[in-house]
């Protein structure tokens, strides 16, 4: 496991943030948040975040993003019922691809961090991202 950069353990270093609150369901027999419960927050943090970053009906109709890569480290235990706050932003900006970095923070610690690696396609091929998608990228870097 890649330790953590110390910029990511502030929620201040990114642009957006979204309190989730945690369900019973997503505890496991030791009676903390399962790993799987992780996954779900961030995905749906990921979502909201990436469809704000454009309106996604200005696209071309054979564009598509889709995720290449998640990669999640568990930092500590994550506790029922406390609420989690997902911090989300542009971490990386290249030809055809971004990533997204988030953090999950509960009761004030830094309890994983989350990067998924996000590729813009066009007819089953890489393509380069437009010049408006990195302009809107851009506005929503980490501070990191």
């Amino acid at each position: 496991m890649t330790r953590p950069q110390p910029w990511q353990l502030d929620p201040a270093n990114y642009p957006v943030s979204l309190v989730t609150q945690t369900r019973f369901q997503d505890i496991d027999p030791n009676r903390h948040l399962n790993n799987v419960a992780f996954a779900t927050m961030f995905e749906n943090a990921r979502v909201r975040f990436n469809r704000s970053l454009r309106p996604w009906a200005d696209r071309p109709r054979n564009e598509r993003s889709m995720v290449a890569a998640v990669t999640i480290n568990y930092l500590r235990e994550g506790q029922f019922p406390d609420d989690v706050e997902i911090s989300s932003g542009v971490s990386k900006i290249g030809r055809s691809s971004y990533v997204i970095a988030q953090a999950m923070f509960q009761n004030g610690q830094c309890i994983a961090t989350c990067e998924s690696v996000i590729v813009c396609r066009t007819d089953g091929e890489g393509r380069p991202l437009r010049a408006e998608v990195v302009a809107e990228l851009e506005k929503m870097r980490t501070t990191g």
